[in-house]
């Protein structure tokens, strides 16, 4: 076996350990539904900094973070991002401990496409004839579901534009992506702290009710750290194409939590959303597929 089939390999079990990880994070955060989700978020923030300051020690990126940190144009990037992820997380947070995963999972499937849509408008990038015709079927499943299930778009649309714009901005953002999440923690340290006391003083904090309830919220941490690490192994070894068919785990997983163990309600409306967006999704990824085959072939004939 080849060295680059042997990183290819290692990619794909980074990359599948790394959905399969958020696929099932759900089941993880079920546990925690008797604390709010602004606690959770805030613990989970409060708990990742330090263990992703020894992360960056162990991966010698010390230097690289503090150059970073010096960086006004990447500090104002990351402090946007930084806004962006902590929407993201609440509201995820939020939907799971409020039985709304199957939106959630809506939420995820979309965020593919609105990365293309945001390709376009922001960087102006060039939309393939197949890949207009994956985002109409898409927005079409949105309409569908704003008819029938109005009450639990803005978790899906929330999540998939919060995720999405996150992309963006860390894309043309160059740090590490450990470097990335670690100033990123550190950017919403304080204001989680606060939170924290604030409902401390309110005396309504999840935290010191009980020594399963504090575990939780302390491995909240690796929970934040470990899928985010994986996936950066994942994206240094893998070619896009086959790092954006494994994004699907994911949601895939979630929405089989939602509708299969926990027994959320698949109405007409969001059984149509679902079966119209995942039309576009595997219209999306065949189209992905071609174009990646095409180019191997351009490269091949020029080398």
């Amino acid at each position: 076996m080849s060295d680059e089939e042997r990183q290819t390999r290692a990619g794909f079990g980074f990359g599948l350990s790394a959905y399969l990880f958020w696929g099932v994070v759900p089941l993880y955060f079920k546990l925690l539904d008797h604390v709010g989700a602004f606690e959770i978020v805030a613990h989970r923030i409060a708990w990742a900094l330090p263990l992703l300051l020894v992360l960056v020690l162990f991966a010698r990126q010390l230097g690289g973070l503090l150059a970073a940190l010096r960086d006004p144009a990447i500090m104002r990037a990351l402090a946007l991002s930084s806004v962006l992820i902590a929407i993201n997380w609440t509201i995820y947070i939020w939907a799971v401990i409020h039985e709304q995963i199957l939106a959630a999972s809506l939420g995820y499937f979309l965020n593919p496409l609105v990365s293309v849509l945001l390709g376009v408008v922001v960087l102006k990038e060039r939309l393939r004839r197949w890949q207009l015709a994956a985002i109409t079927l898409a927005g079409a499943g949105v309409a569908v579901l704003a008819t029938g299930a109005l009450d639990t778009l803005w978790i899906s649309i929330t999540l998939a534009l919060s995720f999405g714009t996150y992309g963006l901005v860390r894309k043309v953002t160059p740090v590490t992506a450990i470097q990335g999440l670690t100033i990123e923690t550190a950017v919403l340290f304080a204001p989680s702290l606060g939170w924290i006391a604030w409902v401390a003083s309110r005396g309504e904090m999840g935290f010191g009710a009980d020594a399963g309830t504090d575990a939780l919220l302390i491995l909240g941490a690796a929970v934040t750290a470990l899928p985010m690490l994986l996936f950066a192994a994942a994206a240094r070894r893998l070619k896009l194409s086959t790092l954006g068919l494994l994004q699907y785990v994911a949601p895939s997983l979630q929405f089989a939590i939602g509708a299969f163990v926990f027994g959320e309600p698949l109405s007409a409306a969001r059984i149509a959303c679902f079966a119209l967006i995942w039309a576009g999704l595997l219209l999306f990824t065949a189209d992905s597929l071609r174009a990646a085959q095409a180019e191997r072939k351009v490269a091949r004939s020029v080398a």
